[in-house]
């Protein structure tokens, strides 16, 4: 048994994987290569943007930084890319429901 926690899509990925129903791609170097310039290309960070933003709520992203062990700014990056992308979920949203 695993000592994480894994989420919905991680479970399903390492029940197939462990049930053999994933099968290795035939030209993974390439498929290698090409996401790597996609990630590349994603995070290249080409602005700079200055914001005021409440102490409180800095103390709180350095806070929750420290626990994800990457630097607060790499943090805010995140959220933002994910907000942009349609891809931020709001847990307490969720949670509400």
């Amino acid at each position: 048994m695993s000592q994480y926690k894994l989420d919905q899509e991680e479970q399903e990925i390492l029940d197939a994987f462990e049930s053999g129903k994933m099968q290795p791609i035939t030209n993974a170097k390439t498929e290698i290569e090409k996401h790597r310039k996609y990630a590349t290309e994603t995070f290249k960070k080409d602005k700079r943007v200055n914001i005021r933003i409440a102490s409180r709520d800095l103390a709180t992203i350095q806070k929750l930084a420290i626990q994800e062990g990457i630097p607060y700014q790499t943090l805010i990056v995140s959220i933002l890319h994910k907000f942009a992308d349609g891809r931020y979920i709001d847990k307490q949203a969720i949670k509400a429901d």
